[in-house]
């Protein structure tokens, strides 16, 4: 299967803006998140479980997002590497490696902001009441 895979050295050169702008992007979900967290510890008021709950969830995700994505980016790097001195099975593979940490950081991502969302849902329940 590998065999007929060229994998040139641009082609790993393509995903390095890519993936310094999702790291960007999940730093600043994760430094927004900590200032909410940083907030509502100060604010004296009591912190019901169920936003406890989903903080602690999204901070979870964002860990394995950035993981991911440094992981991709690394194999990325590993791959131009391998590609250079000429081991292009190798390099293809590790490719492949990092295209399946990309997606699976984009995925994670995804998740993510479907739990930011029933969290804003459940302020606009607690505005409504």
């Amino acid at each position: 299967m590998l065999e007929n895979i060229h994998v040139s050295l641009t082609t790993p050169a393509l995903l390095f803006p890519a993936i310094s702008l999702l790291l960007l992007a999940y730093t600043n979900r994760f430094f927004s998140l900590a200032a909410l967290i940083r907030n509502l510890s100060s604010s004296g008021k009591p912190i019901e479980s169920k936003q406890l709950k989903n903080l602690r969830q999204r901070i979870s995700i964002i860990r394995r997002m950035q993981e991911s994505g440094v992981m991709s980016f690394a194999l990325c790097v590993l791959c131009m590497i391998f590609i250079y001195i000429g081991f292009n099975k190798v390099g293809s593979f590790i490719f492949g490696c990092s295209l399946l940490l990309l997606l699976y950081s984009l995925l994670l991502s995804v998740i993510e902001i479907r739990i930011s969302v029933v969290a804003l849902n459940y302020h606009l329940e607690e505005m409504d009441q």
